[in-house]
């Protein structure tokens, strides 16, 4: 009898110790899903773009409910890095998450005048390049992980190095077909689209405080993780010239809608830089041609610093190319016809332009000019020439010759000539 009974009680023992297990492995398996981690698949831009279909769910068991962390707030102070007078690198994410690749960028600032990166935080496709607690992001999927934002982060200050983060604000073929409440709109009340090469574009709608929010949040949260600054870009309203959509409900200005914008991102992020990308061809127009929401003095009365994007091959030529007028550009009186070729003379002239503006409307904003740091072989010939180390030191000393001291250099595939940059003092 005592033999059974203790049999009895082991056997109880045992089904507790199985049935503790159980739910351990169940909820470790709950944990791992909920985290979206390494498995986390997201379809190309071209498959967000044309996904207009409603999502099925496989027939499985349904994941658990996820309730994402709030997103946290920016430190109060600003970072030790945030008074550097930038002489940067634009960095995908992809090279952010490419160890080789991103130590062959920090050996290059240890060893040059390079002491800055931008680092896209929110890309060109309308995702987060890192996992984003944010929560309209994780409830749509609107993230990848390209890089692991802490160690990143912890390497380049490490390292004395300005890390900003660039966020893709309005400009978004992701999340506007996800949240058609915060898109722009066609006349017939769809989303707005429009076809750019295989994929398309839409619009996060620069006059709803929900979408301004979003991009809000995800601004704070990288602050949050270390960025030095935040950078807008696509801070404003598509081309009219180019495009069409529902204008019929704005009640304000264009400029009044990205000025309350930047507003309300300086209220909830009080202590932290915030510069905005803008046309180089802004600097030199005194209305909104292209009916963007943006006037050199309109986007600069708020921000901190504006980055005018002074690319000489992006002034119109005098060819029948794409590219070109049949004219040029005139810039500071000077006729600039094959603009491409000169690039001392277009920055130098714009810029002295954009300081005379800044000056006649008594606007106290910085100026720290994106360069161009590529060839634009997609040129007729003769309308471009190849960019070296002459082109690029033409471009800083134009920079500094025009009383400004801050620069970046932007190409797209992070293929930089590295001998035009100062040994380090």
């Amino acid at each position: 009898m005592r033999r059974r009974r203790l049999n009895l009680i082991i056997g109880i023992i045992v089904i507790i110790v199985a049935g503790c297990s159980i739910g351990i492995m169940l909820s470790l398996l709950i944990s791992d899903n909920g985290r979206n981690g390494d498995i986390h698949i997201t379809p190309s831009p071209a498959d967000v773009a044309y996904d207009d279909k409603p999502e099925i769910s496989p027939a499985v068991t349904p994941e658990p409910t996820i309730t994402p962390t709030p997103t946290p707030e920016p430190t109060p102070t600003p970072s030790a890095l945030a008074s550097v007078e930038v002489k940067g690198l634009y960095l995908t994410a992809n090279t952010a998450g490419n160890p080789s690749r991103l130590q062959h960028f920090i050996d290059l600032a240890n060893r040059t005048e390079i002491n800055a990166f931008v680092i896209d935080v929110k890309d060109d496709h309308g995702k987060v390049c890192y996992e984003t607690q944010v929560p309209l992001a994780v409830k749509h999927g609107a993230w990848e992980k390209k890089y692991d934002v802490k160690e990143v982060i912890r390497k380049l200050h490490e390292n004395n190095i300005k890390v900003i983060g660039r966020v893709v604000c309005f400009n978004d073929p992701y999340m506007p077909l996800k949240e058609p409440s915060l898109s722009l709109k066609n006349t017939n009340g769809e989303v707005f689209t429009a076809p750019v090469g295989n994929s398309r574009l839409a619009w996060l709608d620069p006059t709803n405080e929900k979408a301004w929010q979003y991009i809000i949040d995800i601004a704070k949260e990288a602050v949050s993780y270390g960025f030095d600054e935040i950078q807008f870009d696509y801070i404003r309203f598509p081309e009219t010239t180019n495009y069409k959509y529902d204008m019929s409900y704005f009640q304000k200005e264009k400029s009044e809608y990205i000025d309350n914008f930047i507003k309300t991102a300086i209220e909830q992020m009080p202590n932290v830089t915030l510069s905005a990308d803008i046309f180089g061809s802004i600097c030199l127009q005194t209305k909104d041609v292209g009916g963007i929401g943006q006037t050199l003095e309109t986007i600069s009365e708020r921000i901190h610093y504006i980055s005018p994007m002074i690319y000489p091959s992006h002034f119109a030529n005098n060819s029948n190319h794409y590219t070109g007028n049949g004219v040029g550009t005139k810039i500071n009186g000077i006729l600039f016809e094959k603009p491409d070729l000169e690039p001392y003379k277009v920055i130098y002239n714009t810029l002295i332009i954009t300081k005379k503006r800044l000056e006649e409307a008594g606007i106290d904003v910085k100026v720290r000019p994106y360069l161009q740091g590529f060839t634009a072989s997609y040129m007729p010939q003769g309308y471009y020439i190849n960019y070296g180390v002459e082109q690029y030191k033409a471009q800083i000393k134009a920079v500094y010759d025009a009383g400004f001291s801050e620069w970046i250099f932007w190409n797209s595939g992070n293929n930089y000539v590295e001998d035009a940059f100062l040994p380090e003092q």
